[in-house]
């Protein structure tokens, strides 16, 4: 239970980090843009509730099996994600039109960076503009991979199938990003293809201001039934860890040179049908009917996903007290503290992108606000922008916000980092910051206990000697499992690694005595626990 303590602490804690934020180290002697376009106790009864196999090999003493874990014994549970933007390229690929190889390696360098930097998942753009970056029947080949809409990379692959393999081989999470209703970005390469919706339903998109963005109408109902569709067929097809959309419902208002949406049809369609709701109503609650169709699409799915949305980080001036900006629930018809509220997420990642210090929009006032609008206890995962990336006073500033955010949230939190492409940059002094300070040791992402899930199996494990090594293998007889956790005791504690779903063999460290291997689900949830001696 979220509670006033848990704000207190946050609180405090960023004013002490707020107060020596020139010189604070967190964890290292040194460290090494904001976005324009776009409980323990229940980890413990999940980590425990399996069946335990009867027979044990000769070549482990079981220890604890399904007995309670000591705190040594539990993994670190936070969300360490990133944003990989295709819209405009902005992260990948870093030019329309690639090469196939060119395109896999640069992904391949994101996910081996990701990793190396600590996170554990990755939230990767599928549909910048009603198009698809991966194989599909309902929209056209982004132009943004190969530069035309509609054109298949040759020689053929899927992008999205390969970033999850990719992704999931190196024990991250893929998390599929959706822009619900953008038809047409004008920094797109060509013109819409024939199956875009732009061409093929002129009826549900309209054009607006100088620039000429396209905009499917969130109001009529084949515009939801459309992007429903393509949320479905990639639950259905794909094995996502998540369905995510970011905050452009309605457009910013300077999408349309600050005027109204030119949605004036469809509303006097609905008051003579009997409507009474006014036009800002009546806006809001085609999102938020369309949010509450998403959730239950993601809920009844034969493989159940997570469903989260990033929306603007204030939900209206004043609220809380002192907060200043701008207004999503009246501008961009967003009501993200509606969809807490209703329980119709699993998680929301509020874009914070504002420094601990700044007060009309502090990162830690904010953040407690957002808690407190959460009575289903949904998980709450801070987006946040690395400013001045290269800069160490930039790398103070992403620490000390990790820091409040686990002050705050406790074994539930985590954060969302924008972008992946100031990480990539080898001047960038926020990777060193992490990899040496709060994200030195892996963190399995936080469970979802209102989700049902099959118990998760417990792996076999041996440990032998070979050639002068200890070597620990392991397999699962029933079931499988989307990582693993690799549990390594010594004398000066427990050290964990995370690993893929591939693998199946661990050399063992020197000083190590006692180790144990747990199998983990795509939700994240850890099966039973056993720890082997190590042999003499």
């Amino acid at each position: 239970m979220i509670t006033q303590r848990h704000v207190v602490t946050g609180l405090t804690i960023a004013v002490v980090l707020t107060l020596v934020l020139a010189s604070a180290t967190c964890g290292s002697n040194s460290y090494a843009g904001e976005r324009t376009d776009e409980r323990a106790a229940e980890l413990q009864h999940r980590a425990t509730s399996n069946s335990r196999p009867n027979a044990a090999s000769s070549t482990r003493d079981a220890l604890h099996g399904d007995a309670p874990r000591s705190a040594e014994w539990l993994p670190r549970r936070e969300f360490r994600a990133v944003w990989v933007a295709t819209v405009a390229n902005i992260d990948w690929p870093s030019k329309p039109g690639l090469d196939v190889a060119t395109q896999q390696s640069q992904a391949r360098a994101i996910l081996d960076r990701a990793l190396a930097c600590g996170l554990n998942a990755v939230v990767f753009q599928v549909r910048p503009q009603a198009d698809a970056l991966y194989a599909s029947t309902l929209e056209p080949w982004s132009a943004f991979l190969t530069g035309q809409q509609g054109r298949a990379p040759a020689p053929f692959y899927d992008p999205l199938k390969f970033w999850i393999d990719e992704a999931h081989a190196r024990g991250l999470e893929l998390h599929a990003w959706f822009n619900p209703y953008r038809a047409w970005h004008p920094a797109c390469p060509g013109e819409p293809s024939a199956e875009s919706i732009v061409r093929a339903r002129p009826d549900c998109v309209v054009t607006l201001g100088r620039e000429g963005y396209r905009w499917m109408n969130p109001a009529r109902d084949d515009v939801r039934a459309h992007s429903l569709a393509v949320v479905r067929d990639v639950v259905e097809r794909y094995e996502v860890d998540g369905i995510h959309f970011d905050d452009y419902f309605y457009p910013y208002p300077s999408y349309n040179d600050d005027k109204d949406f030119p949605d004036a049809d469809s509303y006097d369609t609905y008051r003579r049908a009997g409507g009474k709701l006014s036009l800002h109503d009546f806006r809001r609650d085609a999102v938020n009917r369309f949010v509450k169709d998403v959730y239950a699409c993601v809920q009844h799915a034969e493989r159940r996903v997570r469903f989260g949305i990033s929306p603007f980080g204030i939900w209206r001036p004043g609220h809380p007290r002192g907060i200043e900006g701008f207004d999503q629930y009246d501008r961009l018809f967003a009501d993200p503290r509606r969809w807490l509220q209703d329980g119709d997420i699993d998680y929301l990642a509020p874009q914070l992108y504002w420094p601990i210090a700044r007060g009309p929009q502090s990162f830690p006032v904010l953040l407690g606000w957002w808690q407190q609008q959460n009575p289903h206890e949904r998980c709450i995962w801070p987006g946040i922008s690395l400013r001045n990336p290269k800069e160490a006073a930039g790398a103070r500033e992403t620490v000390a916000q990790i820091l409040v955010a686990r002050g705050m949230l406790g074994e539930r939190g985590g954060i969302c980092i924008f972008s992946m492409k100031s990480l990539m940059n080898p001047s960038c002094v926020v990777a060193s910051a992490l990899q040496e300070g709060p994200y030195r040791e892996p963190a399995l992402v936080p469970v979802m206990p209102w989700i049902e899930m099959p118990p998760v199996p417990k792996p076999m494990v041996s440990i032998e000697k070979r050639d002068g090594s200890v070597i620990a293998t392991w397999t699962i007889v029933r079931g499988s499992a989307a990582r693993f956790v690799v549990y390594e005791h010594t004398a000066k504690g427990v050290r964990q690694h995370i690993v893929g779903p591939n693998a199946t063999r661990h050399v063992v460290a020197e000083g190590v005595d006692q180790l144990a291997v747990t199998a983990v689900d795509r939700l994240g949830n850890e099966g039973p626990l056993e720890v082997h001696r190590i042999p003499l």
